[in-house]
């Protein structure tokens, strides 16, 4: 199966020039084969270079909308196979890794340091509700792991009344440069130190507490609030509860995944709510009041006579809140299904057949059978 353009960039379909420009950039940064040297990487950073010469023309990228690969088999972007603004992203990524010519115009570039504030991960936790605390919301107490700045060293990683020492094999600054010469000139190469991995500071006596790292794992009661009318796959972000941001920087946030457990008597469809209700033969015909459970208790609702199995009866503002504006609520669409006994006594079914016979009689119908179906099948 050919492979979907927009999947290989995780882009959207809609997405915009700049947008597929930047995941082009990015993807092609992680999986250059000068940088990524693990196994199919050369393959996937062709996939994304073939993604990206498509997409970024308007012409072929239409082609391809419309047709898919066989829209753009001959080639994308002429003869040569690259486009303009192919090209000049490709060369942004080159100049990504070599931070410029031995002697050229301003000299190398000043590769971008790993030792400031870095922000923490985000974390995920999955909740599970009952379908009415799914309706409703409410506060939910819940319990996460994560990485908060040890408390011991501050968050340095090293042995309280020490501190880390500069890297002496990249000076601090976290990379170390390497010269390469070639018939076209001298590059400088630029990667991250092997000897304090991009930190640009190494930690002699580390902290007992956190063995160096400078964060270290709580486990940690929280209470946050469901909003009422969440659903399935909704998710809740819970802001700075993520793992602690390390050398100062901001923490990660904590990203609630709801699912919401089926009841055995109320179903969903949007803010809408479906349920069931069984009556008797003789309260369809007849006509009744009925008590009724819904989400908010039980409620009378009438049964006009003569409803038949089927009817939808409406019960308004009875259904679920809508997301973000819980004073609006949605229905309970009640659906009647009338039992129809199998056995009958010898004096039911007297009655019935009176029943039957002066039916007959008023509308030219005669015979139980005729009756019983005359009154469930005919609206």
């Amino acid at each position: 199966m050919a492979a979907d353009y927009y999947e290989t960039l995780g882009v959207a379909r809609n997405a915009d020039k700049e947008e597929i420009k930047r995941a082009y950039r990015r993807l092609a940064r992680k999986y250059h084969p000068d940088v990524n040297k693990e196994p199919g990487a050369e393959e996937r950073f062709k996939e994304i270079n073939r993604a990206y010469e498509v997409l970024s023309e308007p012409e072929i990228r239409a082609r391809y909308d419309r047709f898919g690969e066989a829209g753009v088999a001959g080639g994308a972007g002429g003869a040569s196979g690259f486009n303009q603004d192919f090209s000049d992203s490709f060369a942004d990524i080159f100049e990504s890794f070599f931070s410029g010519f031995a002697g050229g115009v301003g000299g190398p570039q000043q590769g971008r340091r790993r030792t400031g504030p870095a922000r923490g991960d985000d974390l995920r936790l999955d909740l599970p509700l009952d379908f009415k605390e799914a309706v409703f919301g409410g506060e939910k107490e819940i319990r996460i792991k994560h990485l908060e700045t040890c408390e011991t060293c501050n968050g340095s990683g090293a042995k309280p009344g020490t501190r880390p020492q500069t890297c002496s094999t990249c000076g601090g600054s976290g990379q170390v440069r390497r010269a390469t010469r070639t018939p076209f000139g001298s590059f400088t190469q630029v990667s991250v130190c092997p000897t304090c991995n991009g930190v640009g500071q190494m930690i002699e006596e580390k902290c007992t507490t956190c063995a160096g790292q400078g964060l270290k794992e709580v486990t940690k009661k929280l209470k946050i609030n469901v909003p009422g009318g969440v659903d399935n796959g909704t998710r809740l972000r819970v802001a700075n509860e993520g793992d602690a941001g390390k050398r100062g920087g901001p923490p990660g946030d904590l990203y609630v995944f709801l699912s919401v457990s089926p009841d055995s008597h109320f179903k969903r469809d949007g803010i809408n709510i479906l349920s069931e209700v069984k009556i008797s033969y003789l309260q369809a015909i007849l006509g009744c009041n009925l008590d009724v459970e819904t989400v908010d208790g039980e409620t009378s609702v009438k049964i006009p006579a003569g409803t038949q199995p089927g009817t939808v009866l409406t019960l308004e503002n009875k259904g679920v809140p809508r997301l973000g504006n819980p004073v609006s609520r949605g229905d309970h669409l009640l659906t009647i299904s009338v039992e129809i006994p199998t056995r009958i006594t010898a004096k039911e079914r007297e009655l019935l057949e009176e029943l039957a016979k002066i039916h007959g009689e008023r509308t030219g119908k005669g015979g139980l059978e005729g009756f019983l179906g005359n009154l469930f099948h005919q609206k």
